[in-house]
């Protein structure tokens, strides 16, 4: 049986959260960092194993998270009132799971208490990316990517 004590992830909603709370989601898998294509058609999302040339590749974190949009114009800046575009985060993803009520995995660091857990899990991008300076624009749709978690 689960611990009766909720978090302050199951007590609130997504648009009720501090920014510190908001922050706090983000378990560092660097997944959101990659490029994606979507099906014109069926606007269905595909991940690549392209990743921002800015992607520390050893932590899976922004070292330019402040400055970000600066220099990536278009980096996502995640929204609690973003809707239907949750489907551009990964399904393991703590603001995707939140948004369609689901919870949290045991790897997830709030609930591990383990920053190094989402890498354990083999659920970051660590070890498994090419940086978007590496790859020609044209070829990205060979780099598509069905990671099981």
């Amino acid at each position: 049986m689960k611990n009766a004590t909720k978090h302050f992830w199951e007590k609130i909603s997504l648009d009720q959260m501090t920014q510190a709370q908001w922050e706090s989601l983000c378990d560092g898998c660097g997944r959101c960092c990659l490029h994606k294509l979507e099906d014109d058609d069926t606007n269905e999302v595909f991940f690549t194993d392209v990743a921002c040339r800015y992607l520390d590749e050893e932590t899976c974190q922004c070292p330019h998270y402040d400055t970000r949009q600066s220099l990536v114009p278009d980096c996502l800046t995640i929204h609690h009132n973003w809707g239907d575009k949750f489907n551009w985060l990964p399904g393991t993803c703590a603001y995707r799971l939140l948004h369609e009520g689901k919870e949290l995995f045991d790897w997830h660091p709030l609930i591990s208490g383990d920053v190094n857990s989402v890498h354990l899990a083999g659920v970051s991008v660590r070890g498994r990316t090419f940086r978007d300076d590496e790859v020609e624009e044209k070829d990205i749709y060979k780099h598509v990517i069905t990671w099981v978690n």
